[in-house]
């Protein structure tokens, strides 16, 4: 009969066992998970194109997530929400975005986006944010669609 010792206190455990029967540590690294690349704006290529879409001013353009690359949101009003609810404007429809997930919002010629305290985060750049002031190219990631913030 084969063994594998824990990582944390060394204690001798079955081989089929998952976690230490003495510390409960962890006795495996989990298997590799999905992975992602991640590209800036100018490495895809694709920002050009908002042009030919005739889209002016701010828009969201979806570069990964639910299969919807390349779509574009075009902010409606001061406040534009954006959630998993078939009545937001940006709608995501996934169980990684909460109903009412964040907000984009328009200060002053500026452009924010606002978590409304959704339980995956809203992420601006890689970085956990409850809000944050948005430039051309920043990207943000509710659940799992990552999108591109265009300030042309």
């Amino acid at each position: 009969m084969s063994h594998i010792y824990c990582p944390e206190c060394g204690f001798q455990n079955q081989e089929a066992a998952n976690y230490c029967a003495k510390c409960g540590a962890l006795l495996h690294a989990p298997e590799a998970a999905e992975q992602t690349q991640t590209f800036s704006p100018e490495e895809a290529g694709e920002l050009d194109r908002l042009e030919d879409l005739g889209v002016e001013g701010p828009a969201l353009v979806v570069r990964s997530g639910g299969g919807r690359a390349g779509e574009t949101f075009v902010p409606q009003g001061e406040r534009t929400t954006i959630g998993r609810s078939p009545d937001c404007p940006v709608f995501l429809d996934d169980v990684t975005v909460s109903r009412r997930h964040a907000v984009l919002v328009e200060r002053d010629g500026r452009w924010f986006v606002e978590d409304q305290g959704s339980l995956n985060g809203t992420f601006v750049n890689r970085s956990r944010v409850e809000s944050a002031e948005l430039s051309d190219g920043d990207e943000i990631q509710i659940g799992k669609y990552r999108l591109t913030f265009l300030a042309r």
